[in-house]
């Protein structure tokens, strides 16, 4: 689980998600709602909701008016979650009876604490060494 969580809220734009996954290395914002999720938003999701014409040569108002989209009208709702005391297993599960490619990691309250991807699945299970190559490479 990664404890580092970024959140946002309904009313946030899509300029705002588009800077934050600019600056950062990870592809799912939470959304919140008085601490409390609500929901999620993909590097996927914005990708979809603004116009792929944004910083080229032929970019127009309209364009740039994608930016302007709320997080609420983009957003994932309901997700699916598990709580901290989940299982690995839990989570695997999860990934492959759903198309879902983060889990949310909630508290009693829905409020929450961390989040799950499939790549951070994938790299406890083949740990990579300080060269960058798996540790069970085929043949090894």
């Amino acid at each position: 689980m990664t404890s580092r969580v970024v959140t946002v809220g309904f009313d946030d734009t899509l300029a705002t998600v588009r800077e934050i996954f600019a600056q950062a290395s990870f592809h799912h914002l939470l959304v919140v709602d008085e601490g409390r999720l609500q929901g999620v938003v993909s590097d996927r999701d914005l990708l979809r909701a603004i116009s792929p014409f944004i910083d080229s040569v032929v970019e127009s108002a309209r364009d740039l008016g994608t930016l302007n989209k709320r997080v609420h009208q983009i957003m994932s709702r309901k997700p699916l979650t598990l709580r901290p005391e989940s299982s690995l297993s839990d989570a695997v599960a999860l990934f492959l009876s759903s198309k879902i490619s983060c889990i949310p990691i909630v508290d009693a309250e829905f409020r929450p604490v961390g989040i799950v991807s499939w790549r951070d699945v994938l790299r406890y299970l083949v740990p990579m060494d300080e060269g960058g190559a798996g540790a069970q490479e085929a043949g090894a």
